[in-house]
């Protein structure tokens, strides 16, 4: 089993207070640890994925429970409007990090201090502490992934810069403990899921581009 780099600290740290308490024989002291040690393992997990095959995917950027499709979206922040948005919520027991919903070039990293308000809640996605990448994808298309602290997750990890190349289903970052991720998409995209579907990072497909026009095979975009 793999784990996130940020958790193995909590890892280490838990598991030796654990055999330290164990071998000065405090014993209930040392199985509570222990037992939070296992919680702390299984919250940082990180499993591997394998991303359909496909040239014209968008796949879920998170593990969780669809909670929002807005359609048309006229949010301006990220994307000029309109947009597709897709909201996504993880809760504590799921898996945490993030991944790429689509290869491409990384145009913008923004952060934006705020709140913590529950991140299932429709004004978390303006007003919470969230973190916004815009790719340019090899569709010509341009989105956005919006990862939003919630009331437990106090620290977003987003490891990418401007400009970069990056490839779908890569790993780019996580949220800790409780959180939400936003996709926003073109609005010619195809959507292939609803509120309530459960889905998984890098695998679930969210939306399907059109057939490609045009000599270059891209998406023409207005």
């Amino acid at each position: 089993m793999h784990f996130a780099p940020q958790g193995y600290p909590w890892i280490f740290g838990l598991g030796s207070a654990s055999l330290i308490l164990g071998l000065l024989e405090f014993r209930i002291p040392s199985l509570g640890i222990f037992f939070l040690c296992l919680f702390v393992a299984y919250f940082f997990r990180d499993p591997n994925r394998t991303p359909p095959e496909g040239q014209r995917l968008i796949v879920a950027p998170a593990d969780g429970r669809v909670v929002t499709v807005e359609q048309p979206c006229q949010d301006p922040r990220f994307l000029p409007a309109p947009t597709i948005r897709v909201g996504i919520f993880m809760s504590p027991l799921d898996v945490h990090v993030n991944r790429l919903s689509v290869s491409g070039r990384i145009e913008a990293v923004r952060y934006q201090p705020g709140k913590f308000r529950p991140a299932f809640a429709e004004a978390a996605a303006e007003v919470n502490e969230q973190n916004a990448v815009t790719i340019r994808d090899e569709q010509g298309g341009r989105i956005a992934l919006v990862q939003i602290a919630g009331i437990l997750a106090r620290r977003i990890v987003c490891r990418l810069k401007g400009g970069e190349r990056v490839e779908q289903g890569a790993r780019y970052g996580m949220i800790m403990f409780g959180s939400r991720v936003d996709v926003y998409c073109p609005p010619q995209v195809a959507l292939k899921v609803e509120v309530g579907q459960r889905v998984k990072a890098g695998e679930t497909i969210l939306a399907v581009y059109p057939p490609t026009s045009g000599e270059d095979g891209r998406i023409e975009t207005a």
